[in-house]
């Protein structure tokens, strides 16, 4: 486990002076010491979560034009069948 270094005092005092009683701030301070930092996300966590967003969001627009181009394909092919059947 890995521990979260943090400056209790100033975050108790910080608390107090928003209005939170001494034993309210007291109790956030332990809360926050009980954090296991190794569940943190750190800054290159995020990059490579939103590097996987951006590549599948890249590979859904792919997948739409893929399906639009089909789909318009086969009305087109609806719409001459139609015709030919019509005249």
């Amino acid at each position: 486990m890995t521990a979260l270094t943090i400056d209790t005092l100033a975050i108790v005092q910080v608390l107090r002076k928003r209005g939170f009683s001494e034993e309210q701030a007291i109790g956030v301070v332990e809360a926050f010491r009980e954090i296991d930092a190794g569940l943190l996300a750190t800054k290159s966590d995020i990059r490579e979560v939103e590097a996987k967003i951006e590549t599948s969001s890249a590979n859904l627009k792919v997948d739409i034009f893929r399906w639009l181009v089909v789909t318009q394909m086969a009305l087109g092919g609806f719409l001459l069948a139609a015709l030919k059947f019509l005249s």
